[in-house]
């Protein structure tokens, strides 16, 4: 059962103490998930995320100061779909004394992406389709009734109001994204993070990489990528915060030889948000400054 705190006038300061430091702890593998149940739990619960800004969570190890978090950890969210995936057997361990929860498992799997190199695999990029990422709060709020029901109606009150904010930020997101002409609708990233971006909002998206910055690509990948931006006259190519540039670096050069320039456009988050307490250090706040910079980008050549 969560610690629940109750304040009343006849506690004593250092009563009021001993109830602060059992406030139930929350931990996160990404910002991504922190944001979304720091807004459901509001201020019964604090909530922290393992993963900070520009981290890749394909590439993350936990530290010690991880390890003591989770053990003090009253519940444990995941992204799951092998995003965490060099943490995999740490949270397995975990899981077998403590609730853990992938939240990609309140997703429903018919929405999910496969791998289009492996058929078994699939995308776990879900935060990207903004109405995809709202209907996993149902999910979340039912997991945090089962232990703390005393507090199930303020959760269910709070994810209804953010619920709304990421409905009315998807129809944002669309309008926007439909002021690039079709024909000018291709991102090339990085590694393939934005394919439920690209479903959703209707726009080609393509990656040197794979879902998983852990996969490998070779010099026929980027060649095949450089004659793709010079056939589609593509005006820019974008960098990920969490993903290091050299490779699109690479890919701008191998245009420029071929007589294309192409620019890189400013950074999106894929696997991160922004630093804390900045206008990108929340969800929708990383959203919107993704959309922007893309919206900016491929059309340039218009400006």
């Amino acid at each position: 059962m969560l610690s629940v705190l109750m304040y009343g006038n006849s506690c004593s300061n250092a009563e009021k103490d001993t109830a602060k430091e059992q406030t139930s702890l929350i931990v996160c593998t990404t910002g991504m998930i922190a944001d979304l149940l720091k807004n459901i739990v509001g201020d019964k619960m604090e909530v922290k995320a393992l993963m900070g800004p520009g981290v890749d969570p394909h590439l993350y190890k936990a530290t010690q100061n991880d390890l003591r978090l989770l053990k003090d950890a009253e519940l444990i969210y995941v992204n799951g779909l092998h995003l965490e995936g060099k943490m995999a057997s740490i949270l397995e361990k975990f899981s077998r004394t403590s609730k853990v929860y992938a939240v990609s498992d309140f997703v429903d799997s018919t929405r999910l992406l496969k791998d289009e190199n492996y058929s078994d695999v699939k995308d776990p990029h879900i935060w990207f389709d903004v109405s995809l990422w709202e209907s996993r709060i149902s999910g979340l709020v039912e997991s945090l009734c089962e232990l703390d029901p005393q507090y199930c109606s303020t959760y269910r009150a709070n994810a209804s109001a953010y619920s709304d904010s990421l409905t009315q930020l998807h129809g944002e997101v669309k309008t926007l994204i439909s002021s690039i002409p079709l024909s000018k609708r291709i991102m090339i990233t990085a590694h393939d993070a934005f394919n439920y971006f690209g479903r959703s909002y209707n726009i080609r998206v393509r990656g040197l990489q794979g879902i998983s910055t852990l996969s490998e690509f070779g010099l026929k990948d980027r060649v095949e990528l450089v004659n793709y931006i010079v056939e589609k006259q593509i005006p820019t190519v974008f960098i990920e915060s969490s993903v290091s540039p050299k490779n699109i670096e690479a890919i701008v050069e191998g245009c420029r030889k071929k007589g294309f320039n192409v620019n890189i456009g400013l950074p999106l988050y894929s696997d991160a948000m922004g630093t804390q307490d900045s206008p990108d250090g929340n969800y929708m706040g990383m959203v919107r400054a993704n959309v922007r910079n893309i919206v900016s980008g491929l059309n340039r050549d218009k400006q």
